[in-house]
Order: structure tokens, then sequence, then C-alpha cells
């Protein structure tokens, strides 16, 4: 096989490894067919520019095994002092495990009549908004925006008009959408409120808002498209429905 004889069989491994990596990635689509006409060298191409950078993100993986041995503790020290404060921090964990339904039951025994703080309501909302629970999401949202309007950076509002959307609350969930996307750049806020717009039949403004999910892709770093690229997809997905 002369110098071929080199890249054989590495060169086969390392297209293997780019293309598992580019479909749970889902990188621009470019990149299959680098992998696959320029071969190996593609294949080396792809994982300088796409998998190294992505070398970043074990840091993520590490943070969860840590999380999950903290998780342990903190169950431990829960049933030994059930203390709103150890109940808290317990759901926090869970929260960024996405174990919702488990984060909810923590909230729950964490927040008291006399709770004050709206940073538990908050994040029981997310829990309970990812649960499909939306009519409690409005309740703990009201609460929250009530004492601290602009909460979290205005996404709080933005939460609160998803919920209102999806409990039919329509007008309510129109006003608050208009004051997020003045304030907001979220893709997740974006995105609501172009499957907002869809469903009330609103199409052309849907598509412009899914469009600006897109469009802030090349204004960002690398490391940021590779943290939003579930908005990109769920907004690419949004379009192909459509009408044109």
């Amino acid at each position: 096989m002369g110098f071929f004889s080199f890249f054989y069989p590495w060169g086969v491994i390392l297209q293997v490894i780019a293309i598992v990596h580019f479909i749970r990635r889902r990188p621009d689509g470019y990149w299959l067919w680098v992998i696959f006409f320029l071969g190996p060298i593609g294949a080396f191409a792809y994982i300088v520019a796409e998998m190294v950078p992505d070398l970043g993100l074990l840091r993520g993986v590490l943070d969860g095994i840590n999380r999950r041995k903290k998780i342990a503790q903190l169950e431990g020290l829960v049933a030994a002092n059930p203390a709103a404060g150890n109940y808290e921090e317990l759901a926090e964990m869970y929260l960024d495990e996405k174990k919702y339904a488990r984060a909810r039951e923590c909230y729950d025994k964490a927040i008291s009549p006399r709770s004050e703080h709206p940073d538990p309501f908050y994040r029981r909302s997310i829990a309970e908004i990812h649960l499909g629970d939306f009519a409690a999401a409005v309740r703990d949202l009201e609460l929250v925006t009530s004492r601290d309007p602009k909460y979290d950076f205005n996404r709080a509002i933005a939460l609160l008009a998803h919920a209102y959307a999806n409990t039919g609350q329509l007008e309510k969930a129109d006003t608050l959408f208009q004051q997020a996307i003045e304030v907001s750049t979220l893709s997740e806020t974006y995105l609501n409120y172009a499957r907002f717009l869809a469903a009330q039949g609103r199409t052309s403004e849907a598509r412009t808002w899914a469009e600006k999910v897109l469009a802030s892709k090349a204004a960002m770093p690398r490391y940021l498209q590779r943290r939003e690229r579930p908005w990109f997809r769920a907004a690419s997905a949004l379009l192909k429905k459509l009408p044109g």
C-alpha cells in the first residue's frame, strides 16, 4: 500500500471517531463532507477543530461526578437533620443533575410559609416547567416576579410568559413575552416566544424569532456555540414545521 499504509488502519479509526462525535454533537453539516471526502486528513482536521475544544466540556463530566458524591452526602445529612437549608442545597444538586421530580420534592420541603427569598421558588418553578406542571410554575413565578420583576436577569418573566402560554392565559403571555424580548437575548426566550407565536397561527412572526436564534450563532465564540447547540437544533426543527 506504500505511503497510504501509514494511514491504515489508523485513518479509518480516525474517521470512525470523528463520525461518532459528529453524530453526538451535530456541528456544522459541512464537516461530514470533510470527514468522508478528505479521508483521514479530513477526520484529523475535524478532531483538531471540533473535538479538541470539546475537551473543555469534560469539566462538566467531572462536576457531575462530584455532584453525585455530594448528593449522596446530603441525602445522609437530611436524614439526620431535615433542616430547610439542607433540603434546599440538595434540591439545587438534583436540579443541576436534571432530576426534576426529586428536585421539586426537596424544594417542597425547603420552602415554608416563612420563606422570603425568591430563589427556591424560582428554582422549583424550573423543575415544574420541565415536569410539565405549568400551573404550579405560574404560582411560583408570579411570587418571584412580584418580589423582583427582573429576577435572574429577566429570565423569570420570560419563563412566566412561557408558563402562561401553556396554561391558556394567552394575553398575559403575549404581554410578558413583549417585555422579555425587549431586555433579553436568551435563545430560550426567543424560541419559547417563537413557539407561542406559531401556536397562535402567527407564522411569519414565529419564523422571524426562530431565525433570530440561528442568526445569533455567527456572533458567538465557539464555546458558546457548543453550549447553545440544543437551542439551534430546536429552532431549526421549528422552522421546518412552519409553512413556507
